[in-house]
């Protein structure tokens, strides 16, 4: 293939991954970017496998390489659950900072076959982008395995910290700073192998302090980093549509992480630095929810005041994708809906664990699009509606993110639920939510909580209704 159809080429599927992007952007037009993503990223990696002599001299490997992990995408595809959602992402994060990893190492000892020079003698340019490519890799690959333990629950999600971890992060970032410039004058693979496992390190460490509850900002820029390790790894390898690729998810990925600390009243720096946490349950909170009483009821009980609502706005949580509860969720708001009354889906920017998994999870469901609010469209309407029909969220509506300047969750923008006049809480028990945190809405006095599957209670509700 001559170089210029293969930048024709390379250019195109950029202009398919800005489409993808923009298609991703709204629920309504996420199919069609989902499509623009996968002829986009087919695109790139025919025109570099033909764009290679090695592959017309390895078509067996070749072929049997994209096989084996063709092979091992379906079967996660097919077998994946939406809860696990997050999790594949982390993992699949982690499998990109490990290819810019091996790619950068594999330049670094064949130099030549890249164009890049000889061994231990490689041009400037090229050696900081190898550097940078490695060490952004490294970092996404380790903080991407933490990231899935925490989330897959074979971690603690709790914040794990000690004694001047920050100022430990701080000579190792310094570290590989230094590093990457001595790199320059003294290319040995001592200083290379160095590089890459202090940022294995530090990708590590600058994770395991970072509680559950910050998990959907934590996933987002794993995100970037990946995009920026993969960009950092094309400039080495001469490739355009890697450049590109890279760069837009680099960039979309810190973008959304950005917003995603707006929502939460985070500081988008200490987020990229690991430098915040959340508390576990003090004493304190566990000595109040033993002592604070609790309105529970039945399904009977939630029939009857959703029944005689004339306005009923539901927020999904977490526990709603464990239960899987979506779907029988939508058909009791249709019936809602067949007896005139008013219903609305309340989104908080940071519900589930992962940006969009309950807006992905309603569209599962076919709930309509015009149905579903983000946190700042619908959080003044609380106050004049009947119900709030909350289903396994948490954190995201917990009144002390308002009140307590001492919780680690204050000056973090909630859903107003406790403003309704009547609050439906289906939740299995009174255990803390992912921030580990005690959650004052259950004990208000308009408060009703419904201890069961949050699947289970919603079809008896169905039934009752």
């Amino acid at each position: 293939m001559s170089a210029n159809l293969a930048s024709s080429l390379y250019l195109l599927t950029g202009v398919l991954f800005i489409l993808a992007l923009r298609g991703l952007s709204s629920p309504e037009t996420s199919r069609r970017g989902n499509f623009f993503g996968i002829i986009g990223m087919i695109l790139a990696i025919g025109t570099t496998l033909f764009s290679l002599e090695i592959f017309v001299r390895n078509l067996t490997f070749v072929f049997g390489a994209l096989l084996i992990g063709g092979t091992i995408g379906t079967i996660i595809a097919f077998r994946i659950s939406m809860t696990a959602m997050p999790q594949l992402v982390a993992g699949f994060h982690s499998l990109v900072g490990l290819a810019a990893v091996l790619v950068g190492v594999s330049a670094y000892y064949s130099p030549e076959a890249f164009n890049l020079g000889e061994f231990q003698n490689i041009q400037t340019s090229s050696i900081i982008e190898m550097a940078l490519g490695v060490s952004i890799g490294a970092i996404t690959f380790s903080g991407s395995i933490i990231a899935f333990l925490k989330l897959q629950g074979i971690m603690t999600g709790s914040p794990i910290v000690f004694r001047g971890q920050h100022l430990l992060n701080a000579v190792l970032g310094l570290g590989i700073i230094s590093l990457i410039c001595y790199l320059v004058f003294n290319q040995s693979g001592i200083n290379f192998w160095t590089l890459i496992g202090i940022s294995f390190l530090i990708g590590f460490l600058i994770i395991i302090p970072i509680g559950g509850a910050d998990m959907p900002v934590v996933i987002s820029m794993l995100n970037s980093y990946s995009g920026w390790a993969a960009a950092g790894i094309g400039f080495t390898l001469e490739n355009t549509a890697l450049i590109i690729t890279g760069a837009l998810v680099g960039s979309s990925g810190a973008i959304l992480s950005y917003i995603m600390c707006k929502g939460m009243n985070r500081s988008f720096f200490s987020v990229i630095l690991g430098g915040f946490g959340v508390e576990t349950l003090s004493d304190q909170n566990k000595k109040k929810k033993d002592q604070k009483p609790v309105k529970s009821g039945n399904a009977e009980d939630a029939a009857f005041l959703l029944k005689n609502a004339s306005s009923v706005i539901i927020v999904p949580g977490y526990g709603m994708a464990v239960a899987q509860a979506q779907h029988a969720l939508r058909e009791m708001a249709d019936i809602l809906k067949k007896n005139d009354i008013k219903v609305s889906y309340a989104i908080h920017p940071v519900a589930g664990r992962m940006p969009g998994h309950m807006n992905v999870l309603l569209a599962e469901a076919n709930v309509p699009y015009d149905e579903v609010f983000e946190l700042d469209n619908i959080n003044n309407d609380f106050a004049n509606t009947d119900v709030a029909f909350v289903i396994g969220a948490n954190d995201v509506t917990n009144p002390i993110a308002k009140t307590d300047p001492k919780s680690p969750i204050f000056g973090m923008p909630v859903l107003d639920v406790e403003k309704c006049k009547s609050v439906l809480f289906v939740k299995r028990s009174l255990s803390p939510g992912y921030a580990g945190i005690d959650n004052e809405l259950f004990y208000k006095e308009n408060t009703l909580m419904l201890f069961s599957d949050a699947k289970k209670m919603t079809e008896n509700i169905v039934k009752n209704i």
